[in-house]
């Protein structure tokens, strides 16, 4: 599945929203903007070291979400502290033929990587932009080493009404402890994505 060069505008109503800082994916100069969103999540107190490696943070995060063709994005980061968990929203190129939840449910048991293989953490939910796939997940980012990082997350692949396409709706983060309450604002995310 592929992201289709056509964005439409998406929104997601982010609880906490001083917790929450939206990825500007249309910015052509994303360096003086993460710079600038850095300042003022850390404040003017912070050193100089500090707000750029919290913009670059930023950097990386919004490079993935641009390169996988989001639609909208956002980073959890608590008042001055550091990004715990990322959220994007995308489009999904689908051939018609594929456009159901059985087909989806199929795919998902044969892909490899984090949030896939195996039958475990998947289930049929109904969002109000449609009907959804569910998939809740642990994986290792390494799994063949000590030093991975394991990554938690809750994806809903949705399939919205009046609409030829399909979304992915993604929840990540590695505070494994923070698991239980990250699980539930992924949901509550999903239940808030509207197209326009």
């Amino acid at each position: 599945m592929t992201s289709p060069v056509n964005r439409r505008e998406c929104r997601v109503d982010l609880p906490a929203a001083h917790n929450w800082l939206v990825l500007d994916l249309r910015t052509d100069d994303p360096e003086p903007w993460a710079l600038d969103l850095a300042g003022q999540h850390l404040g003017d107190e912070a050193d100089d070291r500090l707000r750029t490696a919290f913009a670059e943070d930023l950097l990386w995060y919004w490079g993935a979400a641009v390169r996988q063709g989001a639609l909208c994005a956002a980073v959890l980061a608590p008042r001055n502290d550091a990004i715990i968990a990322s959220y994007t929203v995308r489009e999904l190129r689908v051939p018609p033929e594929s456009l159901s939840l059985a087909a989806f449910r199929a795919e998902a048991e044969r892909a490899e990587g984090p949030y896939f293989g195996g039958v475990r953490g998947l289930s049929e939910v109904e969002l109000p932009l449609g009907p959804a796939l569910r998939i809740h997940r642990q994986e290792p980012t390494a799994p063949a080493s000590d030093r991975g990082v394991v990554v938690e997350g809750v994806a809903h692949y949705v399939l919205p009404a009046g609409h030829p396409t399909a979304l992915e709706c993604r929840l990540l983060w590695t505070s494994l402890g923070l698991g239980e309450e990250l699980v539930k604002v992924a949901d509550e995310l999903a239940d808030s994505v509207r197209l326009a």
